[in-house]
């Protein structure tokens, strides 16, 4: 009855939150749908960018395979898994390579949006303790985590379940922290900025509800799909209550109670889960039901739409701006230029690492086309130049220059909690523009080809076509490199404005509400006017500090004016065709591959440093672990139809967690000793034999009379991929099990398989 009385709980607040932010979405949808069609038809576009943008994006590929243990928790053991990280940056956990190969379910599938890459035990136990303050582990006794390698990898997450990996080196460390880091790059950014309406409605929505909390400035749990940052959003709410309820009635060993209170808090967030993607998906519905016609009054009174927003905004500009325009003076303008330097050098020094990175991709590659042949070598080399945006390895140099950025003394004036909102977003930009760079080369290079008479046209060819597409690549870098430092400005001021104004300002905002006519008044909202409005009291001081730089040429910054006549005409004409694919086009075969061949063939991004399954040196005892000869742990059966939804599966973890810790005051039961491994006293397993490691550029060079830098290598062939890559679902923010018929199980509680393993599963 506790355990339900509780979910009960949880259920309304979640509720109540989810109520109080779809109201807000409702209005944010209207002002958006506006936005986007006034944008559409009186357009404002920006200057146009001088490299083509792929329409098409590559799916042949896999980024990154291979072998590492795995920490499971339900037996408190280390297990070798085979992982496999798609083109969608979804992390697969295989039982084996074998599995894999033989199309086999996948063990786990993650989600990472939200987690943290952590390469320390001792970082982990930190986060671990602080987020049950007063539990914490005495000096001396066994960790909640211990790991059997100096190379652990751990995603952390502050809502939902911890994932524990190790490898046997240090460069597979580094490797993996560079993929997974990719992975939650790229899961980060899960809202599409394709979508010109329900994104930023979503995304004001849930500004505007947070500010309402008094809640100001950047906020880290931004990420993901729409449902998982809603997710996030009710959990920072429910976390403090909850923590206050569990916390006292936590029993045993301070291990143990941080345990479960990981399982605990897992099992709300899965709950929260399915209760917020059910109302989210109910209110996007009904917005999508009233679109039409919404549309049809925007469309039909546009003209009386903008003319009652301008008179609303000059009645709230006469009360606002003398008010902000003296915040501005006296706590914003005297600090734009230190903002703005911060951002520009690591940001311009990463755009710049991207410049030499591939410059050096295409020299080394015309280089060694020199010394070993001709067309055959080109087509090789292509098809590993066309995925160099997407090796996490290679672009990992760029990505470290924004970790140099910080905001000091101004992270706490302007209340910023992190600079990782910043972080992540120019490292997306670096992506994007290297892919940019990458595909205007190769178009213009595929242009040429039928022109070139021998191999050193070729090779003039392809010098000529890299300095053309470094100007184009300096000029879009500049541009977008301005845009990302005024955003990043009034991302940092904007909130301490409002802020700052709120006490003076917010209160007497209501009396604006009578100039807004009935008709309109889904499209024009006061709460929005007026932050248009403080915006343009900044807006003026940023963009003059932005010009400035460009005009001093800091950072290789162009002025507005600055515009290519130089640019190609008809280029962007190229890039409407269809996708090139070298090896298909040029490998001399008589008919195109059957798409499961194509599949077959998928390339691998990033080469394997060590491809076999190992064996963990224990210290203390030792543990056999599964191995290929191994037998295999059952798959999880099909689960029954009549099984119930996944928000009680959740409720049965709660109840499995309270009744372990005998909430009734029962005496706990003993815990095992910590510092013996589960598998000591079992035979121990021989010693894994050393494998020599592989360079990721692992392909034998000629001699050339310059020397060249390594190219990008003959990669190490992935696992054949007739399997699927498989999506990391909008159902999860973890993991899910997959059976074996290829579907997805819906949630149920943690359970044990007959190898004593147990079936990881979430929503």
């Amino acid at each position: 009855p506790c355990v339900t009385l509780l979910c009960s709980v949880l259920a309304e607040k979640t509720g109540k939150v989810l109520g109080e932010f779809c109201r807000c979405y409702r209005e944010q949808y209207g002002v958006a749908l506006f936005n986007s069609v006034r944008y559409e038809i009186e357009g404002n576009g920006g200057p146009q960018a001088q490299l083509l943008h792929r329409k098409v994006p590559l799916e042949d590929h896999v980024i990154y395979s291979g072998n590492l243990f795995q920490y499971i928790e339900e037996n408190k053991k280390w297990r070798n898994r085979f992982c496999v990280v798609p083109h969608n940056y979804g992390l697969v956990l295989y039982e084996n390579k074998l599995a894999y190969e033989r199309d086999l379910s996948p063990r786990v599938l993650i989600n990472s949006a939200g987690y943290k890459i952590l390469t320390s035990v001792d970082q982990y136990l930190e986060l671990v303790n602080s987020s049950l303050p007063g539990v914490t582990p005495k000096s001396g006794h066994s960790p909640i985590l211990k790991c059997p390698t100096d190379f652990p990898l751990i995603l952390w997450h502050p809502y939902a379940r911890h994932y524990y990996f190790c490898v046997m080196t240090g460069k597979e460390q580094e490797k993996w922290r560079a993929v997974f880091q990719d992975c939650v790059r790229h899961c980060n950014n899960g809202i599409s900025e394709d979508s010109k309406v329900e994104a930023p409605a979503f995304t004001d929505a849930i500004r505007m509800y947070r500010q309402s909390k008094e809640q100001y400035g950047t906020w880290d749990m931004l990420c993901g799909t729409e449902t998982q940052v809603l997710s996030n959003l009710v959990m920072e709410e429910l976390l403090p209550e909850l923590r206050t309820t569990i916390s006292p009635r936590l029993k045993g060993k301070a291990q143990e109670r941080q345990r479960t209170w990981i399982q605990i808090s897992d099992a709300v967030y899965r709950m929260v889960y399915e209760q917020t993607k059910a109302q989210y998906d109910a209110v996007m519905a009904q917005c999508e039901q009233e679109r039409p016609q919404m549309e049809s009054t925007i469309r039909t009174d546009m003209d009386q739409i903008i003319t009652s927003k301008e008179h609303l905004a000059s009645k709230i500009r006469a009360f606002v701006l003398p008010k902000a325009e003296v915040c501005v003076r006296n706590h914003v303008q005297p600090y734009i230029s230190s903002i703005l330097e911060a951002l520009m050098t690591p940001t311009s020094q990463g755009f710049a690492e991207v410049r030499e990175v591939f410059f050096k991709e295409v020299t080394d590659m015309n280089m060694n086309i020199v010394n070993e042949g001709g067309l055959e070598k080109l087509v090789e080399y292509m098809e590993k130049l066309s995925h160099l945006a997407f090796h996490p390895v290679k672009m990992q140099s760029c990505y470290d220059k924004m970790d140099q950025l910080k905001l000091e003394g101004l992270q706490q004036r302007f209340d910023v909690s992190s600079t990782s909102v910043f972080k992540q977003r120019a490292q997306i930009h670096m992506r994007q523009q290297m892919d940019d760079a990458v595909y205007t080369f190769e178009t213009l290079l595929h242009q040429e080809l039928g022109k070139l008479q021998g191999k050193d046209d070729l090779c003039k060819s392809i010098q000529r076509i890299l300095e053309r597409v470094l100007k184009k690549y300096d000029y879009d870098s500049s541009t977008v490199r301005k845009k990302f430092f005024r955003e990043a400005l009034l991302q940092i001021t904007i909130p301490f404005l409002l802020k700052k104004l709120a006490p003076t300002c917010k209160g007497e905002l209501a009396k604006f509400q009578e100039l807004i006519f009935e008709d309109f008044a889904s499209f024009i909202l006061v709460e929005n006017t007026y932050e248009e409005v403080v915006l343009q009291s900044v807006m003026k001081d940023i963009m003059q500090a932005v010009k400035e730089a460009a005009v001093q040429r800091k950072h290789n910054l162009y002025r507005d004016s600055m515009v290519m006549h130089n640019s190609d005409p008809n280029l962007h004409l190229l890039g409407e065709g269809v996708p090139i694919e070298w090896g298909e086009e040029y490998s001399g075969q008589p008919e195109a591959e059957p798409l499961s061949d194509k599949r077959r063939r998928a390339k691998q991004v990033v080469s394997v440093i060590q491809d076999d399954e190992g064996v963990l040196p224990y210290e203390v005892g030792t543990e056999v672990l599964l191995q290929p000869g191994s037998p295999e742990p059952r798959e999880p059966e099909e689960p029954d139809p009549g099984a119930p939804p996944s928000s009680l599966g959740a409720v049965e973890v709660i109840r499995e967690a309270l009744e372990k810790e005998n909430l009734s005051a029962a005496p706990p039961s003993p815990a095992p000793r910590a510092d013996v491994p589960s598998g000591a006293g079992m035979p121990q397993a021989a010693p894994a034999s050393p494998v020599p490691e592989a360079d990721v550029s692992s392909e034998t060079r000629v001699p050339c009379a310059t020397p060249a830098s390594p190219t990008p290598g003959a990669e190490t062939p992935s696992p054949p991929a007739g399997a699927p890559c498989h999506q990391p679902s909008d159902k999860e923010t973890g993991e899910e099990v997959v059976l074996p018929g290829g579907e997805c199980s819906p949630p149920q509680p943690m359970g044990m398989t007959e190898s004593g393993e147990g079936v990881q599963t979430e929503f």
